[in-house]
């Protein structure tokens, strides 16, 4: 393995800050639940390390690691890290985002693009890698894991790595539930669980700060052969509490009603209250 040099924890957290100003903030019922901005340092130079020189697909990325991987990468507070990065989500709000701010600090090799991971993948094959922070699934089982990291695998033609970040914890039963599940479901499709970092990350979650994630690493078994072409998914059973109990996918995306504003409070997030002037 590479030796890389240390960061600077000054600069790397003052990139993060910049790409966790430009990001729309989470909608709870969607389970986007945002990683804590230490964890997001670690985590944008574990993933940059990890696909050094690949292609990766990041299956929905409210979080905005990718964004963090490719801005430290820009500032030079890291010298390496993927060679192109594509986020895939539902939310046109985070993919405004990514694209402004690739924009804005001229970043090459970082796209983002409109997809529901119902929806059959658009471009299957095409990478190396994928990561992937979905609904945990809490209430299913692990199914909503399970569809994240398919979209993955179909994304890297049944070869390649993949990150999958999913809930974990000591005290509870569901994620080992959906652990087990998760690796079976690997399993089944040519995959190994190569290595498991536990208890990684915290998050912005008010009714239960102490719930943490794991990353969990995917590797495709030589000559791993494809399952066949992507398709969308309408089976009621994988569909049923995808984002939480009674919480079934009915939203194909979530609109950006306010693309060209980026920056500040909106003013439907405040009102004003005027000096008395005296008469």
């Amino acid at each position: 393995m590479t030796e890389r040099r240390r960061i600077d924890l000054r600069d790397a957290v003052n990139a993060i800050s910049d790409v966790v100003q430009n990001r729309p903030r989470p909608i709870r019922s969607f389970d986007q639940i945002y990683m804590k901005a230490g964890d997001m340092v670690m985590q944008a130079e574990l993933v940059a390390d990890w696909a050094d020189g690949k292609k990766i697909a990041f299956i929905g990325d409210g979080d905005a690691i990718s964004v963090c991987v490719a801005y430290m990468r820009k500032r030079g507070i890291i010298d390496y890290g993927p060679s192109l990065i594509t986020v895939f989500d539902f939310d046109e709000r985070i993919v405004h985002a990514v694209k402004r701010f690739a924009e804005r600090e001229q970043i090459r090799g970082l796209h983002a693009e409109l997809y529901n991971c119902l929806d059959a993948f658009p471009k299957p094959s095409r990478f190396n890698y994928f990561y992937t922070n979905p609904p945990w699934g809490q209430s299913n089982e692990g199914a909503s894991v399970h569809l994240f990291a398919q979209r993955g695998i179909e994304a890297c033609g049944y070869g390649g790595q993949g990150m999958v970040v999913i809930g974990d914890d000591e005290e509870l039963e569901w994620p080992k539930r959906v652990l087990s599940t998760t690796q079976a479901y690997a399993l089944e499709r040519g995959y190994i669980v190569s290595r498991m970092q536990p208890r990684m990350h915290q998050y912005h979650l008010d009714d239960d700060k102490l719930l943490r994630s794991c990353n969990l690493f995917f590797e495709a078994l030589p000559g791993n052969p494809s399952r066949g072409k992507s398709t969308v998914v309408t089976d009621p059973a994988l569909l049923k509490n995808f984002y939480g109990r009674g919480k079934d996918p009915i939203v194909r995306y979530v609109r950006d009603k306010r693309p060209n504003e980026p920056e500040g409070a909106h003013p439907s997030e405040y009102e004003l209250e005027h000096f008395k002037v005296a008469k």
